[in-house]
């Protein structure tokens, strides 16, 4: 359980960011809901969490922004003494093919996927390293591992995190903390809900147990890694795919 632990999840305001921090939240953790545009959906969130017997708080932050992210893990250390778990599932997506995307395009996913990550690890680690302890858990994708057409700017953003996490494991490992990352497949989410019926088709083809997962599957393997029982795991990637990348 992670009673008296508090954590914090960027873009917790819908889809796998939603259910990872309602899972912490049902284990004991104080979750800090943090949201970039919806202040509506991270309500809705912190109710569901309080329904259920937990407690959250929401702040809003875009995670892309240097300055404002070292405001929002500084006013969170004030306010709640400590930060336990941090998870980096913050994401956008620009897709589009190589030859016709804009700089802009492809910048604005590496500010918020990547740089956003790098942005609260920077700020979290301090704290962690006073603590002598921490779990952080990084969102990743399969499409980091294997690439995937129309999304360079996606891809590059996930197989970033990847090192990100290798990275930070082997800085944080001699004061007891520990940072993962999970590769999810194909979720179900606003963001595949888009996906045209033959897409969809064609992707389930793709996974060998023959369906999308559930964001509460990827929240479980979260939930796990922030845990005691994951305190000996470091640096590795998480896959939640169906056994797309194996």
């Amino acid at each position: 359980m992670l009673s008296g632990k508090t954590a914090v999840v960027t873009g917790a305001s819908r889809g796998i960011g939603r259910a990872i921090a309602v899972k912490l939240a049902s284990m004991g953790a104080f979750v800090v809901i943090n949201y970039n545009g919806s202040e509506e959906r991270a309500m809705e969130v912190k109710r569901e969490i309080e329904a259920g017997g937990g407690a959250a708080a929401v702040c809003q932050c875009d995670v892309s922004d240097y300055g404002k992210c070292e405001s929002f893990i500084q006013n969170v250390i004030r306010e709640y003494g400590r930060i336990d778990i941090l998870v980096n599932n913050a994401g956008v997506t620009r897709d589009g093919l190589l030859m016709k995307m804009s700089e802009e395009a492809f910048d604005q996913v590496i500010a918020t996927n990547l740089k956003g990550a790098f942005n609260t690890i920077r700020f979290v680690s301090r704290q962690m390293l006073k603590q002598k302890s921490g779990r952080i858990i990084n969102l990743s994708s399969v499409v980091g591992v294997t690439g995937n057409a129309g999304q360079a700017n996606y891809a590059a953003s996930k197989a970033g995190i990847i090192g990100l996490t290798k990275a930070a494991a082997r800085e944080l490992a001699s004061r007891g903390i520990t940072v993962n990352a999970i590769a999810p497949g194909f979720i179900e989410t606003d963001m595949t809900s888009v996906l045209p019926e033959k897409a969809r088709e064609a992707s389930v083809a793709q996974i060998p147990l023959g369906s999308f997962g559930k964001p509460e599957q990827v929240a479980a393997a979260a939930a796990f890694l922030a845990s005691e029982d994951a305190g000996y795991i470091t640096g590795q990637v998480l896959h939640v795919d169906g056994g797309m990348v194996m």
